[in-house]
């Protein structure tokens, strides 16, 4: 047995199932890269797509089983934590799927295999594959095995810069990622002020300033971030 075929018996060792259908099981954990276009393969692009909603899904029930009380504002946020794609590669680490996955040489030269997104993409693509192989309840179970330790740190105090924070509450929400714009820009060259434009689709801009791109970037986010939570704030009291 070479060390791809045992990486992949020791993922389903872990996951507790193992897969019918191994054609899917292959595709789920084979990436675009595979065949660097030289020839049609099918890879787990197309899983992405279910897998992530069935995440959702998975995310959303718990959420809603753990505190029934909760908000709706609040859920989304701790939805956003659970489902962005640094969740997910942290799930796939604890999974072992890393060393099962199909990769070209070119992507694994260049870290692919380590890499957050391309991890969190096949951890999508393989809940995709277990869904459905063995139902919901199988995608169930991997979601609750493999995140109970996101759960640990759920409310845990945000640590996390307000870029990120802003791209993940984007994310909880469906929407495409933050854009920033550069919308002026003053001062001498040795002590420039920048101020940034942030946009995210279905909300009115914001803007941040700061004595450099990525300050000024923060201080939009952040100003957005306080904007939304507000505005779920009131929504939610006048309910």
């Amino acid at each position: 047995m070479n060390a791809r075929a045992a990486a992949v018996e020791d993922l389903e060792s872990r996951i507790g199932h193992i897969f019918v259908d191994r054609d899917l099981l292959e595709r789920a954990l084979t990436h675009a890269s595979v065949g660097d276009g030289a020839r049609e393969v099918r890879h787990n692009e197309r899983l992405e797509f279910l897998g992530d909603r069935v995440l959702n899904l998975c995310a959303a029930e718990r959420l809603m089983a753990l505190d029934p009380d909760s908000r709706e504002g609040e859920m989304s946020r701790r939805l956003a934590s659970l489902v962005n794609y640094h969740a997910c590669a942290r799930a796939a680490e604890r999974a072992g799927l890393p060393q099962a996955l199909r990769l070209s040489a070119s992507a694994t030269k260049v870290g692919a295999r380590k890499s957050d997104a391309v991890l969190g993409d096949a951890c999508e693509a393989l809940i995709a594959a277990l869904y459905i192989d063995g139902g919901l309840e199988t995608a169930k179970a991997f979601f609750e095995k493999f995140w109970a330790e996101e759960f640990q740190h759920l409310d845990a105090p945000r640590s996390k810069d307000p870029k990120t924070q802003l791209q993940e509450w984007a994310q909880g929400l469906g929407l495409p990622l933050p854009a920033y714009e550069v919308v002026n820009r003053t001062g001498p060259a040795h002590a420039p002020a920048f101020t940034v434009e942030v946009r995210i689709q279905g909300f009115e801009p914001e803007r941040g300033e700061g004595g450099s791109r990525q300050a000024a970037e923060k201080s939009a986010a952040q100003t957005m971030l306080l904007k939304r939570e507000g505005v779920e704030s009131e929504a939610e009291a006048d309910q």
